[in-house]
């Protein structure tokens, strides 16, 4: 026989944006449950970088003391070419940074930011969390909804928050769409900081190696124990009809991508971790995540390819107006409504700009290779020009 639960509020998916709304939900006055299909609630992958418009959220929350015991943060965002080694940009962070937004610019290991979120989550009496919850139906009623998942087990709900990532299923009530491949991948990976110290430049920096169809992130993370590096390129071999195998975006196409790279880069290279690869995809925006008592959040609302590094920091944006908009309106629809109106004109434009940064930064062509350089070199490290629009959010400074 399935088992029968009820609950107020569901979020589905217990990932970074799950649990902050739900924390903020909760420190609304409500109480709801989330959802997790995993036999566990946790983080993969290595590092993030989250901006101003992030960890304002995160102080909001009443989380960012303990963020900061496992965040580093950095002095400097500096943009380096791949080839060269030459120093294009860079950006001061640091004091200057955070006086002019309200809050800093850190960087560390997503499970560090996953587990925070999920401790305070536990703690909090309005909170209920479920594992082994893979939802396979979603019935919405005029006075709630339910959820069916594969168990057979239904959650009864005053409303839901899909935040089941980019491969939605929540979604689905609102679009047919799919995830769009880049033809883009990512290897990435965490390595201990004495096994690269000596072939890193500057500990205090989040350095950006740029070049044609290429990059390399990298910065330390968890105080500085780690090392955290990413390297992205496109795969010349990418076809649509091969997207979900692993014929494409090898390490020996890394490797042969690479090639010509310059000494630092070609060292990092050679510590990346090559046993898995991430495939970058992002969705069209789309007009409408509000149906009935159901809404969208994070991922599942606005995926995003990562050269902005925003995908996180919308989503936590996306927790924070949708804990303001529960404080303000008791009726749940409107709630909704009121969430969406504000945040899909700034995730779509986030959302494209995030391909248009992708683009420049991986330009082939020798003109616009110029005049992106040329820009770049002439800007100052304290020109916040062109970070204003994504890391000061109106919610928290006005820039």
């Amino acid at each position: 026989m399935a088992q029968t639960t009820e609950t107020p509020l569901l979020v589905i998916g217990g990932g970074i944006g799950g649990l902050a709304t739900a924390l903020g939900i909760a420190q609304s006055g409500r109480k709801l449950k989330v959802l997790e299909q995993a036999p566990e609630f946790g983080e993969v992958g290595a590092g993030i970088q989250l901006a101003a418009n992030a960890t304002n959220v995160l102080q909001r929350l009443g989380v960012m003391e303990e963020i900061k015991k496992v965040s580093v943060f950095p002095k400097r965002l500096v943009m380096m070419d791949a080839f060269s080694g030459e120093e294009l940009s860079a950006l001061n962070l640091g004091k200057t940074y955070e006086e002019r937004y309200g809050a800093p610019y850190i960087v560390l290991h997503r499970s560090d930011l996953h587990r925070v979120l999920l401790d305070a989550c536990i703690e909090h009496p309005n909170v209920a969390l479920e594992t082994n919850q893979k939802v396979t139906n979603v019935e919405d009623y005029n006075d709630g909804v339910t959820v069916t998942t594969a168990s057979g087990s239904k959650h009864h709900g005053e409303a839901l928050v899909g935040a089941d990532g980019i491969w939605s299923e929540v979604r689905r009530l609102f679009s047919d769409d799919q995830p769009i491949c880049s033809a883009y991948v990512a290897y990435r990976g965490a390595i201990p900081i004495n096994e690269v110290k000596q072939s890193v430049a500057n500990m205090d920096d989040v350095f950006m190696w740029i070049g044609p169809n290429l990059h390399l992130v990298q910065y330390p993370v968890r105080k500085g124990e780690l090392y955290n590096q990413v390297v992205v390129f496109k795969s010349e071999s990418y076809r649509p009809e091969i997207e979900h195998t692993y014929n494409w975006g090898t390490p020996e196409e890394m490797d042969k991508v690479f090639d010509g790279a310059c000494e630092k880069v070609k060292k990092a290279i050679s510590f990346i971790s090559r046993q898995r690869r991430w495939p970058m995809y992002d969705r069209e925006p789309i007009t409408n995540w509000t149906k009935g008592n159901v809404t969208l959040l994070g991922d599942s609302a606005h995926a995003m390819l990562q050269y902005l590094a925003q995908g996180a920091c919308q989503a936590l944006e996306d927790a924070d107006c949708l804990k303001d908009m529960f404080e303000e309106h008791d009726d749940v629809n409107i709630a909704f409504i009121e969430y969406e109106k504000e945040r899909i004109p700034r995730t779509t434009y986030v959302q494209q700009s995030a391909r248009t940064w992708g683009e420049i930064i991986h330009s082939t062509q020798p003109e616009s290779i110029l005049l992106r350089d040329t820009i770049m070199k002439k800007r100052a490290a304290t020109d916040f020009e062109f970070i204003d629009q994504y890391h000061g959010h109106h919610r928290f400074v006005k820039v």
